[in-house]
């Protein structure tokens, strides 16, 4: 891991006491996280892995503090005020691991992400079909929608409460269907063209 001079500047800055625990955590996160980048990122240093937070530390009058990353369950934050106070290297390089691996999307040696089910397919409405096989073109357009386009489609019209929106709605895609348009095009990004 390369050091950063602004990360330099912020220890040299914290008062003194703090400053050789500063350090120590630093040379700690060094060993954790040999791929690891550091950054100032919210006026403190942090310790990034491709660009994420793993870690940070920071100064203040009378402790520092370093917090490890992760999601909402996961954060810690470690308190030192004194060498007493300072993590033992296994444990902080154990819990650095541990929150990189969960940060950029790995999972603790022994666990099994669950399969996820693929969702039941709303079938379409009959007067759906037939409005989709009256335009030419209409129909094939809509097959090569993603499963999740014509999902959107689907579940808008058979969640009609009365038989008016279902026929309104029903109209409105084939009209956008026709126009090679997702359910939700209005919220889409423009594609930039190359």
């Amino acid at each position: 891991m390369a050091r950063d001079s602004r990360v330099d500047d912020y220890v040299a800055q914290s008062a003194e006491p703090l400053r050789p625990l500063l350090e120590r955590l630093r040379d700690m996160a060094h060993r954790a996280l040999p791929e690891a980048e550091e950054a100032i990122k919210w006026s403190v240093p942090h310790f990034t892995v491709r660009g994420k937070n793993v870690a940070g530390m920071s100064a203040f009058k009378a402790h520092c503090a370093f917090g490890i990353h992760g999601d909402a369950m996961s954060r810690r934050f470690i308190r030192v005020t004194c060498e007493a106070d300072m993590p033992r290297e296994a444990e902080l390089t154990a819990l650095l691991r541990e929150a990189a691996d969960r940060i950029l999307g790995g999972r603790p040696a022994g666990t099994v992400r669950a399969e996820r089910k693929p969702r039941p397919e709303i079938p379409i409405p009959t007067e759906f079909a037939a409005m989709l096989a009256a335009v030419p073109g209409v129909q094939a357009t809509f097959e090569r929608f993603a499963p999740s386009h014509r999902r959107d489609y689907l579940e808008w019209i058979t969640d009609a409460k009365t038989a008016a929106t279902r026929e309104k709605r029903m109209a409105q895609a084939a009209e956008w269907i026709a126009e090679g348009k997702t359910r939700n095009w209005k919220y889409e990004k423009p594609r930039k063209s190359s």
